[in-house]
């Protein structure tokens, strides 16, 4: 039945389920008493919802005015698209991250599994926590507006950040990274390794600088370092000044090593060092993960 596939096992887990016929009088009492004694409401139907029985966020809050009333929905609660509906896909499309999901010169490429709930979900999750926390200095309840819309924005942030900042419009790169340099060079994410694929990126920074570093000291390890790799001097590194030609150099000594590493191999070597990267999993790599096997998953 609809109540008893996995995606409504996992979201429902430890809630009690009722069901109220909103057009009648009775079960609209039972709603009033349940908002009466109730830290928060979320809706997820918007303008369709409760506002079309007369029930918007005013009633709600005559009903308590400590009553933290969050509203989750495609668009916001206002707006020309307030009252559209939408999928998963639609949303992602309108927040611009399909946009930039997917090979150049290609279609965009969709998630496997569906983000907007759960990036609007995080949002309105937090919103919630603001008001509840404000209400014991205030006294009093708040509306709480999430759009998955603007959630979703937030998955690419370089994208709008740059074209606020610089003008520069970000396309879709496939296995690349920008947002790495103040030059316009981009940087390989994805890399071939033994039995699949790995993600690793030439950085700066902090951690960065640590993770180049260890990552020559691994190489000196198992065979001779390239000498462009060795006369780097990872204490001053930076990436963002690297022309395209100089960023291809490096990559070009480092993917030999990935090559012959697995990513069991790869990823029990970076935890090891503590660098960043990590292997790209397959359905049947994450049922096999020893982590989760430990944590009973």
């Amino acid at each position: 039945g609809p109540d008893r596939g996995f995606w409504w096992i996992a979201l429902n887990a430890n809630k009690r389920g009722i069901t109220l016929d909103l057009a009648r009088d009775g079960d609209r009492e039972t709603l009033r008493g349940l908002v009466e004694h109730a830290d928060v409401v979320v809706e997820s139907l918007g303008p369709s919802g409760l506002d079309a029985l007369g029930i918007g966020a005013g009633a709600l809050a005559s009903w308590n005015e400590r009553l933290v009333h969050t509203t989750i929905t495609p668009y916001g609660s206002d707006g020309p698209l307030a009252s559209a509906p939408a999928s998963d896909l639609e949303v992602t499309a309108a927040g611009g991250a399909l946009w930039l999901a997917g090979d150049p010169g290609a279609p965009p490429v969709r998630t496997t599994l569906p983000q907007a709930p759960f990036w609007a979900g995080m949002y309105g999750a937090m919103g919630t926590l603001f008001a509840y926390l404000a209400r014991g200095v205030t006294g009093r309840g708040q509306h709480v507006d999430t759009s998955a819309q603007a959630s979703m924005v937030t998955v690419t942030p370089p994208a709008s950040v740059h074209w606020d900042v610089l003008g520069e419009e970000h396309t879709r790169l496939g296995p690349f990274l920008i947002g790495r340099s103040i030059v316009g060079a981009r940087f390989r994410n994805i890399w071939r390794c033994a039995d699949g694929y790995v993600s690793f990126a030439i950085q700066g920074g902090a951690i960065g600088r640590h993770t180049g570093r260890k990552l020559v000291e691994w190489m000196a390890s198992r065979g001779e370092v390239p000498a462009v790799l060795r006369a780097i001097d990872w204490d001053t590194f930076d990436n963002t000044t690297l022309r395209q030609d100089e960023v291809e150099t490096l990559e070009a000594q480092v993917a030999p090593f990935f090559e012959g590493l697995t990513k069991r191999e790869f990823f029990d070597g970076v935890v090891a060092r503590n660098m960043l990267g990590y292997p790209v999993s397959t359905v049947a790599d994450v049922e096999a993960d020893p982590q989760l096997d430990a944590r009973g998953f």
